[in-house]
């Protein structure tokens, strides 16, 4: 596939730009993993497929990626819900880390290059960051605790766009979430507590805030400055907005040049809630006979920076396209066998058109409506080139990721061919009604059967 003039909204800027690396050929990207205390939940799925899809264009433009995905196994919500468990720490997000990548293999979203980071194996790092704000005057100890001076920071706020006269200068916050309108100097190192982990460090016993674990892992990996930092909107401030000011205080230079955030996705309407009863997680689609990939492909229909709602209805219309889809490449394997290609340079500008999509800022949406014009006009074509029309396929997939490279033309047993063979001759003889009742006795076996100019194309309901 061509390469392509990547475009990407950049939350920074609020403006689309073209995507240049720090390196020439080389893209360094960090993403906010999973939290976990419990299970994933569809909506932070969400943004990881966005993110995936990101990926897989940057490889698709022929990048070397590396890519670096954090988990979060110690903050105020993972100790609470492993005290509440009456389990170890560890033992307790370790269980939920390896259903957390079970679920990423599913939906098909690549695995980061490096295996996932663990807070909790980079206390020393992120205690060498703290030092270093010390040290610059940027934080300051009370109590036990280090916490970051936010008046000091004169751009704090660039990210979140901030009113900078509603910060509380002077005031503390210990929690790692909190909203805008109480924004002040955050926690950096949390004193001691009983009954909660710890560590050693110069400003006595305690643990990381979350807020240091991010900036000290990226930069660990990825290097001072780097090129993309993608994670939902919900981490737009504080997180992200502390990661800047803390990192950029600690190095004096740019940390990202490229911050993307993925919209929320909703549930009938509403935002996800444990009192509404509407988290769902990948296993409750399963529950209900959905694949993972049907998912997949819903998240696929709405562009990443709007928001999307999720309903039964629309994972069940998302299902049958993707159906529909393997279908038709399921289709083109049948007719490969039957033809040999009439076209010299076949389907050039549905690639362009399909990459120029892909392109513009991920606009998924459009790309799958090029995909689908593209199935209609060729099913309707008189001259057609199944070779190329399937090479186009995968080679879209490599951007989709709904592993349309594992389908298979379909196994038809020795019982059925026969069966297929009888209706084509009544077929040939114009024997309708014959063919018709041939149809039916396929059918109520299981097999669909698809007439076309060049024969009958079979697969398995």
């Amino acid at each position: 596939m061509e390469k392509v003039d990547l475009k990407l909204y950049n939350t920074l800027s609020r403006k689309k730009e073209f995507f240049k690396p720090l390196k020439k050929g080389v893209v360094r990207m960090y993403t906010c993993g999973p939290t976990v205390y419990g299970y994933a939940h569809i909506g932070n799925f969400r943004s990881f497929i966005f993110e995936d899809i990101l990926r897989r264009t940057l490889q698709v433009d022929s990048y070397k990626i590396k890519h670096i995905m954090n988990v979060t196994d110690v903050d105020d919500k993972t100790i609470a819900a492993s005290q509440k468990a009456g389990k170890e720490l560890g033992e307790f997000t370790r269980t939920y880390e390896k259903a957390f990548q079970d679920d990423l293999k599913k939906l098909q979203i690549l695995l980061p290059t490096k295996p996932f980071t663990r807070a909790t194996e980079h206390i020393p790092e992120m205690i060498a960051l703290i030092q270093k704000l010390l040290r610059r005057a940027y934080a300051y100890e009370k109590d036990g605790s280090v916490y970051f001076d936010v008046s000091r920071f004169v751009s704090y706020g660039k990210l979140a766009r901030l009113d900078k006269n509603g910060l509380k200068v002077g005031a503390r916050v210990d929690i790692d979430e909190y909203a805008k309108n109480a924004a002040q100097d955050f926690v950096l190192w949390k004193a001691k507590k009983d009954n909660e982990p710890s560590w050693s460090s110069p400003f006595g016993d305690g643990r990381p805030g979350w807020h240091i674990e991010c900036s000290a892992m990226s930069m660990t990996y990825l290097g001072q400055s780097f090129d993309i930092h993608t994670g939902g909107i919900d981490l737009l401030f504080p997180h992200h907005e502390n990661e800047i000011a803390q990192s950029e205080a600690a190095t004096g230079k740019q940390f990202v040049r490229y911050w993307l955030h993925g919209e929320h996705l909703l549930i009938d309407g509403n935002k996800m809630s444990k009192s509404l009863g509407n988290i769902f997680t990948l296993h409750s689609l399963e529950e209900k006979n959905f694949s993972p990939l049907d998912f997949r492909y819903l998240i696929l229909t709405a562009h990443y920076r709007s928001k999307l709602n999720f309903t039964w209805d629309s994972l069940r219309s998302a299902a049958n396209a993707r159906r529909d889809l393997e279908e038709f490449v399921r289709e083109l394997l049948a007719e490969k066998k039957k033809q040999a290609s009439r076209k010299k340079q076949p389907y050039t500008s549905v690639e362009k058109q399909f990459l120029t999509a892909v392109a513009d800022d991920l606009n998924t949406p459009k790309a799958l409506g090029i995909l689908w014009k593209f199935i209609h006009s060729y099913r309707k074509a008189r001259i057609k080139n199944p070779l190329a029309a399937h090479k186009l396929l995968l080679n879209f997939d490599h951007i989709l990721g709904l592993e349309l490279t594992t389908i298979k033309q379909t196994s038809i047993p020795a019982s059925i061919q026969q069966l297929i063979e009888k209706r084509e001759e009544a077929r040939q003889k114009k024997h309708w009604l014959e063919a018709d009742s041939l149809r039916g006795e396929l059918q109520k076996k299981g097999w669909e059967v698809k007439d076309t100019a060049k024969g009958s194309i079979v697969t398995k309901r």
